[in-house]
């Protein structure tokens, strides 16, 4: 049996992790953490967790092999540390942190503890999405990429709230997107995304980003647009924007170019394709629905990692490489769009 932990459980764990980790019969709902003695004796007592509190730390003395970290995202480095030193494999929620020298420490611990990291990239486990690795393998070189999302989220960015889930027990601490000091804002809450679906699929990472915000009155960026220089001196640009109108589902587009062909992804309209020369294409069957938005599979995944099965396809240097870009993004729009160089010293090169 694996013992889980659940730290910071808020509305998204509520909703989506919990449910998940409570569904499987090898899985014994062992602790949850979150502040808010009310919201915590109701999810302590709707899912049976044998242990219940306000202060993570004092998880870290139980006897747990699992723990997925869904606190506010200016929590999630040291908390994830903490519990990755302990033994236990994790699951962080996206944005992986903050800060990109935080980021690839936590990979630098995970690989020192023999511990797995996954990060909640929900697309990352959905059928069929994995074929455009084989794909991009095809392609050549890669020379140039576009990579976009768009959502419904300009009521939470913009401070109306998550209208479409206030039916939900358990409702998110607003700061944790409306505040810049704690990673709020469209880049670090859903660009991230798409990012961690790129950096799954090649192998690139970035070395020099200039990005341009549009902001909302309280300082956090509604939309983003970006041009990035790679290590491989490939070149992308990046875009983000909450404004798609609500009724409406997620816009992800991903378009790979390299020297022998191209590869398109695009998750609203369910298309990956591959163009090679002399008028090649090859277009993936993906089944209808199979790409909507959900994010079951991390929490699964992690407890088939503490089984001893399965890959994790959302590993910690991807999210690493992911923040870097998102750092960078903002501090390079607040500099007024001056390039801002990686440290790459961190990681993998």
């Amino acid at each position: 049996m694996i013992k889980v932990a659940v730290i910071g459980a808020g509305h998204f764990a509520y909703r989506m992790h919990i449910p998940v980790l409570a569904s499987r019969d090898e899985v014994i709902l062992d602790s949850v953490c979150r502040l808010g003695s009310d919201e915590l004796e109701l999810i302590k007592s709707e899912f049976g967790f044998r242990f219940a509190t306000q202060d993570w730390r004092e998880i870290l003395e139980r006897d747990i092999d699992i723990a997925v970290v869904s606190s506010p995202h200016d929590l999630h480095f040291e908390q994830a540390k903490a519990f990755l030193e302990k033994g236990c494999h994790v699951l962080v929620e996206k944005p992986m942190c903050l800060d990109p020298d935080q980021a690839w420490e936590l990979v630098e611990t995970a690989k020192n503890a023999e511990r797995e990291l996954l990060v909640a990239y929900g697309w990352n486990y959905k059928p069929g999405l994995d074929q455009m690795r084989d794909m991009v393998g095809r392609i050549g070189q890669v020379e140039h990429v576009v990579c976009h999302m768009a959502s419904f989220t300009r009521g939470i960015f913009s401070g109306n709230g998550m209208t479409r889930w206030q039916h939900i027990a358990i409702q998110p601490d607003r700061s944790t997107w409306e505040a810049p000091d704690q990673g709020g804002g469209y880049a670090y809450g859903q660009l991230s995304h798409a990012l961690g679906i790129l950096f799954w699929l090649t192998d690139l990472r970035a070395q020099e980003v200039r990005g341009l915000t549009f902001d909302a009155p309280n300082g956090i960026d509604l939309h983003d647009a970006a041009t990035v220089r790679f290590t491989n001196n490939a070149t992308g640009v990046f875009s983000g924007s909450c404004g798609v109108p609500d009724g409406h589902g997620f816009e992800v587009a991903i378009r790979i170019y390299g020297t022998e062909g191209s590869v398109l992804l695009d998750i609203e309209t369910e298309e990956m394709t591959l163009k090679l020369p002399d008028g090649y294409r090859e277009t993936a069957k993906i089944p209808k629905g199979a790409w909507t938005y959900s994010c079951e599979g991390p929490a699964h995944r992690l407890v088939d990692i503490a089984l001893g099965q399965g890959r994790n396809e959302s590993p910690g240097d991807v999210g690493a490489k992911a923040v870097e870009v998102l750092h960078a993004i903002v501090q390079s729009s607040q500099a007024g769009g001056s390039a801002q160089r990686i440290n790459l010293a961190q990681g993998a090169k």
